[in-house]
């Protein structure tokens, strides 16, 4: 090769690359067998030698910045993590104790499952979003949070506390990763707020009026139904027993319940909002309806068979025997909106 050959592939080719033909020029010459000259390309390349070296210390120089960049940003989340945990492990616990011992609320065993689960089909969505960290408003809800964390162990209220935990996620997101990864995962964030208990003052404020209602369903069935019945407020008389509808009667069990196996099963089983919205709605008075249908049985099984069946295991096993019928009264409302959009579609098209 010439020296304008050799001209010609510097300009063509990288430094590098111009530095390992030059190199390799006297190994070629042996091997076809022709005499070894010294030409002008060997002048250029022992000029360039140097010069890709220092290209290489530089090349090594970055690659040893960057694999000590993401050391360095694996420990931060580490410690990120370590205080987390030092700050919630006691109220997380206190958390999944209540679900044991409440079944009020045993459905809050599910939410963290659930919310992960739909996090993991986001993935790939989560993984092309460019991050975009939004320092400010992150540190805000950040700061937010821990102020809320304060104010509920210093007032031992555990509903603030707890909260206080979703909101740091939330913070924590839009602090590091930044507004779009928050808002494609915003549904299984807020599915997290069903996992926590509310506050005792509401619970009462919600099961009383829930208890009046069960009860006066109850009379007016029972009465249509030709058994004697006398109501004082959540009391039923019937001849044989007197029935009280305490507040384990009163329903909110089966409707925290069922609202939330709506969210999930609207999650689902729809990818409209709006139809969400309907299903979870529509558990209130499924809910509602269904404690009723079970006051009822109770008054039957007292009045027709034995006022001893009304406690223990039957008692026991007809909510079991409500709560698969009120999901079956979601499911066939559910149905009944895919008929009905069926109809609406053939009456248009």
């Amino acid at each position: 090769m010439g020296y304008q050959g050799l001209r010609i592939s510097t300009r063509r080719l990288g430094v590098g690359e111009a530095v390992v033909c030059a190199s390799h020029q006297p190994k070629l010459a042996r091997k076809a067998g022709k005499p070894i000259a010294r030409t002008a390309g060997d002048e250029v390349c022992s000029r360039l030698g140097p010069m890709s070296r220092i290209s290489e210390n530089l090349a090594e120089q970055v690659g040893a910045e960057e694999s000590s960049d993401q050391g360095s940003g694996v420990l931060q989340a580490i410690v990120l993590l370590l205080l987390v945990a030092y700050l919630y492990h006691s109220i997380l616990w206190q958390l999944v104790r209540h679900w044991w011992q409440d079944p009020n609320f045993s459905h809050g065993f599910f939410v963290p499952f659930f919310a992960g689960y739909v996090l993991w089909e986001k993935r790939k969505k989560l993984a092309a979003l460019p991050v975009s960290p939004s320092f400010f408003w992150g540190l805000i809800i950040v700061t937010g949070s821990l102020c809320v964390l304060v104010v509920g162990v210093l007032g031992v209220e555990l509903f603030l506390s707890r909260t206080s935990f979703i909101f740091l996620l939330a913070g924590l997101t839009i602090y590091f990763f930044g507004w779009q990864h928050f808002r494609e995962a915003q549904f299984p964030w807020g599915s997290l707020f069903l996992m926590v208990p509310i506050p005792a003052i509401i619970f009462n404020q919600i099961a009383f009026p829930l208890q009046l209602l069960a009860s006066k369903l109850a009379s007016w069935l029972l009465a249509w139904m030709s058994v004697p019945v006398l109501r004082e407020g959540n009391v039923l008389k019937l001849p044989a027993m007197t029935l009280e509808v305490v507040q384990a009667c009163s329903g909110i069990r089966s409707l925290m319940s069922l609202v939330t196996l709506a969210v999930i099963y609207g999650c689902f089983m729809e990818s409209r909002v709006i139809r969400r919205v309907i299903l979870v709605l529509a558990a209130v008075p499924i809910a509602i309806l269904a404690n009723g249908l079970r006051v009822v049985g109770t008054g039957l099984l007292v009045h027709y068979w034995n006022p001893a069946k009304a406690e223990g295991f039957f008692h026991t096993f007809e909510g079991w025997v409500i709560f698969v019928l009120s999901l079956t009264m979601l499911f066939s409302f559910h149905g009944l909106m895919n008929l009905t959009d069926r109809w609406r579609a053939r009456r248009t098209s």
